[in-house]
């Protein structure tokens, strides 16, 4: 099979939308047995390019992860990730690479759970390292085109990983109650990339968050509900994370949560209220919990994501880089 055409050349993506260089319709395609029995040579891995090339050496990684051997279980997910999500870019073999990612991670054999899942998570959003503001902390895909290094459109690389997500939160709902909390931290931040209907991910992180013992996670759970509700603007989301953000009765790594994911969710200038609330509840031991939530690590400057978050935010046009994005 040939390599695949850069989108940005060869009639552009409306040439080849729907069609087998379209990793979307191949990933909604690929047979239930496919992705169950692991069956990689049914997937055209060489179709598509990650950050070193076309996609076949994925196979070998993927079954690196599955390794009893903790070693070749932490090289195959280094070599994996770099490749698939370089520096943050997520490309199609990463996409193809999903359904059989969320099945490594379910399984409580699996070394690095936790870090398999984020791998998902990361693949699933757009190219975000860095962006804390407004419009870019929990927004998923990018509103216009975007290109990877090998030509490809990464706005249907983001899709095709979203969906099976979505398609397959069955086996991610479950990690929620994992008694390890990085994996409980992780699983969230998978779900929160999903597409489509996510009434019921998102009640599944509600009923989370009543029960979540560990101060990050629920920091992790009311961003996550925040991200889902980014895409679908819903505005039930909108209303909890108010009164969530504004009762001095909830923890306060949950407030701090809520009035991110609330700044991000509605238009107009931030109330002097809320400035009020951040000016009491961010502290330094606040910052330091927090440090551990995928939002705030994928941010952090100088080990602090919160404060640099909250400073894009409340300062937008002392990052006028990520307004012209």
């Amino acid at each position: 099979m040939a390599d695949g055409p850069a989108l940005y050349e060869d009639g552009g993506p409306e040439h080849h939308q729907g069609t087998d260089f379209d990793v979307r319709t191949v990933v909604a395609h690929m047979p239930r047995e496919v992705k169950e029995r692991f069956w990689y040579d049914s997937v055209p891995w060489q179709r598509f390019h990650h950050a070193y090339g076309p996609g076949i050496d994925v196979p070998d990684r993927l079954e690196g992860l599955r390794s009893r051997e903790p070693k070749t279980a932490d090289r195959a997910l280094g070599l994996l990730w770099g490749s698939v999500c370089h520096q943050g870019q997520t490309s199609a073999p990463g996409a193809l690479a999903v359904p059989f990612l969320l099945r490594i991670a379910a399984d409580p054999s699996t070394h690095n759970r936790a870090q398999v899942l984020l791998l998902v998570a990361e693949v699933a959003r757009r190219e975000h390292y860095g962006d804390g503001t407004r419009a870019g902390l929990l927004r998923t895909a990018d509103d216009g085109l975007a290109y990877d290094s090998s030509g490809y459109l990464q706005n249907w690389s983001v899709q095709a990983a979203r969906e099976p997500v979505a398609a397959d939160a069955h086996l991610l709902l479950p990690l929620l109650d994992e008694p390890d909390p990085e994996i409980r931290q992780a699983a969230c931040y998978a779900l929160a990339a999903a597409s489509g209907k996510v009434e019921h991910i998102t009640a599944a992180l509600h009923e989370r968050l009543r029960a979540e013992p560990d101060r990050a996670v629920r920091a992790g759970l009311v961003l996550g509900i925040g991200q889902l509700a980014w895409d679908h603007h819903d505005e039930r989301v909108v209303k909890q994370a108010r009164t969530w953000w504004s009762n001095p009765e909830q923890p306060v790594e949950v407030r701090a949560s809520a009035a991110l994911a609330w700044l991000c969710l509605v238009d107009g200038p931030v109330p002097d209220d809320l400035r009020a609330v951040l000016d009491t509840i961010v502290t330094d031991d606040l910052a330091r919990l927090l440090a551990s939530v995928p939002w705030m690590r994928n941010v952090e400057y100088r080990g602090d994501g919160l404060r640099h978050c909250l400073d894009q935010i409340l300062n937008p046009d002392a990052y006028p880089w990520f307004a012209a994005q």
